[in-house]
């Protein structure tokens, strides 16, 4: 029979000594090493031989990192309460950090039991507790009145070569805050962000980074509020990177979780940086790939709207870009806004919309205008493009905002929109051709195909 072997870190805890008794006297458990604090305990886990770690659950240093290495070299941490701490204490100091499993110090006898014991999975996002009981209060279900229900995520990318996510990112937070919802707008281009440059966010402090550092202390929910600017009325915006150097202290899964707690404050929408491609180095270095904020972001969406440009270099980069999102995202349907769109290219937009129809599952094609006089008197004003009165771009992305975000009730849009599919039916998007394209069209995506 094997044995089960546990790595101890009580920091000269009373509980300690005990706690080796108990388990020293269990058959099939082997105490590999008694720790001196948590980075002994990290070191000795890095080794591999160990499965289980009893830890102090107030020990200095024990946060959601120092967790998620343990988990990630295959050993499960346990944390001891020690006397004195209330179990709501516990729970939520369990919580924050990761912690699966407790053990009262006064019941530190039966430890060995709890080691042997397998782990409870996490339920509905909390932690499953072996040993405390749960608070009452906290027990109880919330008044119907205090339920809220969280707000979708939409995800904004596009490939490289500048084809203008960020504004297309924080123009969609500006209309659907103005049509009156509360929405979020989150910068997680790990590349080096631009959404505080583009709406005049002068503070260099960031706003992501300052979540990722309470996500370690295991205090970001209740001070997700305080790494938020406001930008008035109902748009609240999260910082980026104020330098794309700084990509290495995003640790793993904090972009999930601000994205959890974001979705509780309404609408989000989400600017991310351009690269897809995994770092092969990811394993074993043992921290997240720089691309990884942007996975996660597209992971945790409920809507992806891609951006191209309508030049023939921007529309092969979009080709390109379909496919391989789609082979990220599993063929998800997207929604694609071609940027730029000129008369002076020579092609239609229906030529355009075939062409992009023909790699990947999209939802729906929008054109944006190129307006460059209203786009760059926004960056000037450090504002958003809808935010600087009436204008071709604007309009088309108020249009963009009914598909993706839904029209103003009431409006003479949604009136257009309730009629929209049955002259869908009649008609396709561009006249029922089946040519994908004109021949210049074709040549420029040669070589790139939708997988099927």
């Amino acid at each position: 029979m094997s044995s089960t072997v546990v790595l101890v870190a009580g920091g000269g805890a009373g509980w300690e000594a005990r706690a080796m008794d108990a388990l020293g006297a269990r058959a099939g458990v082997v105490v590999l090493k008694r720790c001196v604090d948590v980075d002994d305990l990290l070191a000795a886990a890095s080794s591999g031989q160990a499965e289980a770690a009893l830890v102090d659950l107030a020990a200095h240093r024990l946060d959601a990192t120092a967790v998620d290495l343990l988990r990630r070299h295959g050993v499960r941490p346990i944390g001891v309460v020690a006397a004195g701490t209330t179990g709501e204490q516990a729970h939520a100091r369990a919580s924050r950090v990761g912690i699966r499993t407790l053990v009262a110090e006064a019941d530190i006898a039966e430890v060995a039991e709890v080691v042997l014991a397998p782990e409870r999975p996490a339920v509905g996002g909390t932690v499953a507790r072996d040993d405390l009981p749960q608070d009452p209060a906290a027990a109880q279900p919330p008044a119907a009145g205090a339920l809220r229900e969280p707000g979708r995520v939409l995800a904004v990318w596009g490939p490289a070569g500048a084809p203008g996510r960020t504004t297309v990112a924080t123009a969609l937070a500006a209309t659907s805050a103005a049509r009156g919802r509360a929405t979020l707008l989150v910068d997680v281009d790990p590349w080096g962000g631009a959404v505080a440059q583009q709406l005049g966010v002068l503070d260099e402090v960031s706003g992501l980074l300052a979540a990722a550092r309470l996500a370690t202390s295991g205090v970001l929910e209740e001070r997700f509020a305080t790494v938020l600017r406001s930008l008035g009325g109902r748009l609240e915006v999260l910082t980026g990177l104020p330098r794309a150097d700084r990509w290495p202290e995003l640790r793993d899964g904090v972009v999930e979780e601000v994205l959890d707690l974001a979705r509780q404050r309404g609408r989000v929408v989400v600017d991310t940086g351009a690269p897809l491609e995994r770092d092969p180095t990811t394993d074993l270095s043992g921290r997240p790939g720089r691309t990884a904020a942007t996975l996660a972001a597209l992971a945790e969406a409920d809507d992806l709207l891609v951006v191209g440009t309508a030049d023939p270099v921007g529309l092969a980069r979009l080709a390109r870009g379909l496919v391989e999102l789609g082979e990220e995202t599993g063929g998800r349907p997207v929604h694609v806004a071609v940027n730029r769109m000129r008369p002076s290219l020579g092609w239609s937009t229906g030529e355009v919309e075939q062409m992009v129809r023909g790699f990947g599952d999209v939802a729906s094609v929008t054109f944006l205008p190129e307006d460059q006089a209203a786009t760059d008197r926004a960056l000037v004003a450090g504002r958003s493009v809808v935010e600087l009165g009436e204008g071709p771009l604007a309009a088309a992305v108020g249009g963009l905002a009914d598909t993706l975000l839904g029209p103003v009730p009431g409006s003479a849009r949604q009136s257009r929109q309730a009629r929209q599919p049955r002259q869908a039916r009649r008609s396709g998007p561009a006249g029922g051709r089946t040519r994908v394209g004109t021949p210049a069209l074709r040549r420029r995506t040669a070589g790139t195909t939708r997988r099927r």
